[in-house]
């Protein structure tokens, strides 16, 4: 058994602190992904489980032993990095083979256990290459193939795609997922992309500032987010925000203005007269009749991407009043963004009529960002 069990894990350098306690179960054959923007200490948590940065305080254990104290090589750990980190005098089948000959294993095995990870990898024919021979991509397939003949209890991936273009980093993506799959190997996987994280993900662990924010499936932290960090991390395009305020009878939110939205779907009777931040994403803003209206869309920008047009402008009540916070003399909203079929004709300078997708609101505190449950 590979699990990998997080336990009050704590970094500090000096006074600074940049990991604020981590409790995380990771299941045997698990694929978690540590997602979060730089420097919120995704990549430091992933090298205090290599053994690569010591542990400030808490308790790292793998397969039910605790190694805190362990040597990176004592850990039965493999890790792939972003920069490959192959030697580049030395073939493909040697850069697979250098830790296995470290470890004095038999010749006979070390080119089975090659042989086996390059017909996995689609390397066959390029064993005797050098690695300046090789595209991103086959060097990429180098570096997974040298941490797989190892044959370790834990994968773990060091944004592995990074230095890769947009086309073969999808292609990498799905190679990498079908291979874990295959393996069935615990694996733990950073990334600042969040397209990445929801695709590969069993769980993710999003992470800011040190701290967990949320720790679920990607479908959970996509549907339920957490905090306002999250749906805004989440999501692409991001989530939109307004302030708002839930009304006295509990059966809307007043936005400002004569705007107003109601969500058959949601109780807010234990919030009335509560401030709030509503969180709506970009598809759940719904094109409509000026009849069926409850906030319209002034359109500056429009991104036309084929399958889907991006409509990108500032929210008005029905006669261009702002909403929100602007409505009592505050600042104005910013600009948020509804998602449209691709050849939805809109148009910039046109007022949009928008409805909310019922069952679909996203209630946060202003103060705290924390989601706001049972609406």
């Amino acid at each position: 058994m590979a699990e990998i069990c997080m336990r009050g894990v704590r970094k500090r350098y000096g006074d600074t602190q940049v990991i604020h306690g981590i409790d995380v179960e990771i299941a045997d054959g698990e694929f978690i992904v540590i997602v979060g923007p730089s420097g919120c200490g995704k990549s430091t948590l992933l090298r205090m489980v290599a053994g690569l940065e010591t542990i400030t305080e808490g308790e790292i254990s793998i397969g039910g032993r605790v190694v805190n104290q362990l040597e990176p090589k004592e850990r039965d750990i493999a890790m792939v990095f972003q920069n490959y980190a192959l030697y580049p005098h030395m073939s493909v089948f040697d850069n697979m083979a250098y830790g296995l000959k470290i470890a004095r294993t038999p010749k006979d095995e070390i080119r089975a256990r090659v042989e086996e990870a390059a017909k996995l990898l689609e390397l066959g024919g390029l064993l005797e290459r050098k690695p300046r021979q090789l595209s991103g991509g086959q060097r990429q397939r180098v570096a997974m193939g040298r941490a797989i003949v190892r044959k370790p209890a834990v994968f773990l991936f060091d944004e592995p795609l990074s230095n890769l273009d947009a086309k073969l980093r999808v292609q990498m993506r799905l190679e990498i997922k079908q291979l874990q799959r295959k393996l069935g190997t615990t694996s733990l996987y950073v990334t600042h992309d969040q397209i990445e994280a929801m695709t590969l993900a069993d769980r993710l662990v999003v992470m800011n500032q040190g701290r967990a924010e949320q720790i679920d499936t990607p479908m959970a932290v996509y549907s339920d987010p957490a905090t306002t960090f999250v749906a805004g991390f989440i999501g692409s395009p991001a989530m939109n925000f307004l302030a708002g305020t839930v009304e006295a009878d509990g059966h809307g939110l007043f936005l400002g203005g004569d705007a107003r939205i109601s969500d058959k779907g949601s109780d807010l009777s234990g919030l009335a007269g509560r401030a709030v931040t509503l969180g709506v994403r970009p598809e759940h803003l719904l094109a409509v009749g000026e009849s069926e209206a409850e906030i319209r869309l002034g359109v500056e920008l429009v991104e036309t991407l084929g399958a889907d047009t991006l409509a990108h402008g500032r929210p008005v009540g029905a006669a261009g009043t702002p909403l929100g916070d602007a409505a009592l003399g505050g600042e104005a909203p910013g600009l948020i963004t509804v998602r449209l079929p691709g050849l939805a004709p809109v148009r910039e300078g046109e007022r949009l009529p928008l409805r909310m997708a019922e069952g679909e609101l996203h209630l946060f505190d202003p103060d705290s960002g924390r989601r706001i449950a049972d609406v």
